[in-house]
């Protein structure tokens, strides 16, 4: 839990650590690396999900709450929250274990929306849930 009581939703994707190189001008984390780490978090869980390629198709409802500082330690977490024939909308949450604190904040959240595509990037039905992934929550 953080200090303010909350405590991040869905699945953790990914971790990794806000370096020099990723900051803006004003010596914060760039908002696109941000981003990216998230739009890789929900890539990571609906290439799980669609047994396969996927494609980011849109990004909703998006916003910066707090920056992310140099030494942070970034946290992504997914969750599967609509699935049609062979898109999916995956709820993702940032979260920043602060460095110099180790308290952790929620930085932004947004709906990442994937389909599942072939090899040749035509969509593709997303296939039946595997009954071992009932397991790995």
């Amino acid at each position: 839990m953080n200090e303010n009581g909350t405590s991040p939703q869905g699945t953790p994707a990914i971790r990794t650590l806000a370096m020099p190189g990723d900051t803006n001008p004003n010596g914060d984390i760039f908002g696109g690396w941000v981003m990216s780490q998230m739009d890789l978090a929900g890539g990571i869980t609906a290439g799980w999900r669609a047994q396969g390629r996927v494609a980011t198709v849109g990004v909703e409802a998006m916003s910066f709450l707090k920056p992310v500082k140099v030494g942070d330690v970034v946290c992504v977490y997914t969750d599967i929250v609509r699935e049609g024939n062979t898109s999916m909308s995956i709820k993702v949450e940032l979260w920043a274990l602060r460095r110099a604190t180790l308290v952790r904040e929620k930085v932004t959240e947004g709906i990442f929306t994937f389909v599942a595509i072939d090899e040749n990037g035509q969509k593709r039905a997303l296939p039946p849930v595997p009954d071992a992934a009932l397991s790995l929550n």
